[in-house]
């Protein structure tokens, strides 16, 4: 007997999402000998062991069953007990959920606030999850631009002009990927106020607030829009968790009360034995040591970093003041894309950098460049990529 072949079909709304440009050019290197990435922002770093001495020691107590949908209350505690403790800011544990990473966090963020008709605010260049987040939640995208001139901040004039009766979320990733901007404090104020003024929500993305150098601070936003704020953060960047997939949401209650009926859904509960370890990495003072040890490495390779590509042709660095990136321009007269930069640095240099245009068209001319790896293969990559720019 023969059969007929099965077409298979597929919801619309897969079609309307692309696939991370990161990632394409991660796996394309990885097919390739002889590669240094300086592509997909992981740190390099093993979690403390005292993290991970932590969860192992969950699993022999039973942690192994599920959770309440929004998290264990101790370890909710913990997170409220941390902003009190850091930023001065009264945070109630009925106020957060516990995430799958920052990136369900953000997910949930926009499932649950935005609708078709609505409009969400997006930076340009932004991480590229924010744009197709929006696509499935049928939301209107407006992209603003980040202008170095202005050191990639938000313009509050700009933001304001772009706002319509249709708009219902800003979002806001500081410090920023891919630039590593900061925002100054009176920014900062004058987005919450109005956000506050338009009755917007702002989804403020802050997994990299503890990486800041050259004196730069961070103002969490919920310090000053607390009733308009849905703040996104992970465990992944601040304690080398990225494997672990823990993160968290701080929002109004209403909004809280609705996400966490999705997250529900969706994956039921984080696994017990990660949110205690979570505990540990919030309460122990070694985990703060192991991150400041990290910070200072990270400190030392950007200096290394800069210095190269301040002396390298063809390319200009914006001097980043947070993060683990470096945002660099593209010599114009080279008349060469930001894709076709990135693949041809990986074809004569071995050397993976991401192509602005991965992040928005504003990001077009750029290219942004990860220090988190080994300063041996960051060196060795800075003089590959002088020596095949040299013959330019």
């Amino acid at each position: 007997m023969r059969y007929k072949k099965r077409k298979y079909f597929l919801a619309g709304r897969i079609n309307l999402i692309q696939r991370s440009k990161i990632r394409e050019l991660f796996e394309k290197a990885r097919k390739m000998e002889n590669v240094i990435s300086l592509g997909i922002g992981e740190p390099d770093f093993d979690t403390p062991q005292v993290i991970k001495e932590a969860a192992k020691r969950a699993l022999d107590e039973g942690y192994t069953h599920y959770t309440p949908n929004a998290g264990i209350p101790e370890f909710r505690e913990a997170i409220a007990e941390y902003y009190r403790t850091h930023y001065k800011v009264d945070v109630s544990p009925e106020d957060i959920i516990v995430t799958a990473g920052a990136y369900e966090a953000t997910y949930l963020a926009f499932e649950t606030l935005l609708e078709e008709g609505d409009d969400v605010i997006i930076p340009d260049p932004a991480f590229v999850s924010y744009v197709e987040d929006a696509k499935i939640a049928e939301a209107g995208i407006i992209r603003i631009p980040l202008r170095e001139e202005n050191e990639f901040q938000v313009d509050p004039d700009e933001l304001v002009e772009a706002i319509t009766k249709r708009t219902r979320m800003l979002v806001i990733n500081y410090p920023n990927n891919p630039t590593g901007a900061v925002l100054r404090k009176k920014v900062v104020k004058a987005i919450a106020d109005i956000a506050e003024d338009y009755n917007i929500y702002i989804l403020s993305d802050e997994p990299y607030e503890h990486f800041l150098y050259e004196g730069a601070k961070h103002y969490p936003m919920i310090k000053y829009a607390p009733d308009n704020t849905v703040l996104a953060n992970s465990f992944s960047k601040t304690f080398a968790m990225t494997g672990w997939r823990l993160g968290f949401t701080i929002a109004p209650r209403q909004v809280i009360r609705d996400m966490i009926k999705l997250h529900a859904y969706i994956i039921g509960n984080v696994a017990s034995f990660v949110q205690m370890a979570g505990i540990t990495a919030l309460r122990d003072k070694r985990s703060w040591e192991a991150l400041e040890r990290m910070r200072q490495t990270y400190a030392e390779r950007r200096r290394i970093t800069l210095k190269h590509l301040e002396k390298m042709p063809h390319v200009t660095p914006f001097r980043p003041r947070g993060a683990f990136y470096i945002w660099a321009k593209i010599d114009p007269s080279l008349d060469m894309s930001s894709e076709d930069f990135a693949e041809w640095l990986l074809e004569n240099a071995g050397v993976v950098v991401i192509p602005g245009t991965a992040f928005g068209k504003a990001g077009e001319g750029w290219i942004r460049i990860s220090y988190a790896t080994k300063k041996d293969q960051l060196v060795e990559a800075m003089h590959r990529m002088h020596e095949a720019l040299s013959k330019l």
